[in-house]
């Protein structure tokens, strides 16, 4: 079970270029189990993602793409996000209709993200206790949750909050 300091860690500063490999390295060995291959271009998106803690649209993705010397097309983009969402790899924030990459795809199962609106950065969190409350509401009322998506628009108010 990670801790808050995963979520932290798009507003504190740390070694971006280690956090970077680590977490590619640790999509290499979730690929390598799951028999897929990690492709150059889905490596790529995967980096682009990893190398901000603010979710992208599918359009940057593809500009930064063209920026690298790729001619990606939009079906390149959204294909290489559909693997990533599908491995774990990374997420679809709704509300935004943009990505980021998971920061613990080895456990990840409902997560909740912190979104600032002063500097568009992502925190991701599992809170057991949400959950937990809205399972029991949905048992209560009858339902079945095929799929969760909590999201909370934010203002981080702590100090050394990163200005715009």
């Amino acid at each position: 079970m990670r801790d808050d300091k995963d979520a932290k860690r798009a507003f504190a500063p740390h070694d971006h270029g280690a956090c970077v490999a680590q977490s590619v390295a640790m999509a290499e060995e979730i690929c390598l189990s799951s028999n897929v291959r990690l492709t150059d271009t889905r490596r790529k998106v995967l980096e682009l993602l990893l190398e901000e803690h603010r979710p992208l649209g599918a359009y940057a993705i593809l500009e930064k793409l063209r920026a690298q010397g790729q001619s990606a097309q939009p079906p390149v983009a959204y294909r290489a996000l559909d693997f990533l969402i599908a491995q774990g790899l990374a997420h679809r924030i709704e509300s935004l209709n943009a990505y980021v990459a998971c920061i613990n795809p080895t456990d990840c199962a409902l997560p909740t993200f912190l979104i600032c609106t002063r500097c568009e950065r992502v925190a991701e969190t599992e809170e057991k206790a949400a959950d937990a409350a809205i399972s029991r509401a949905a048992d209560r009322l009858g339902f079945v949750i095929e799929q969760q998506l909590l999201q909370l628009i934010t203002r981080r108010v702590h100090s050394g909050h990163p200005r715009r």
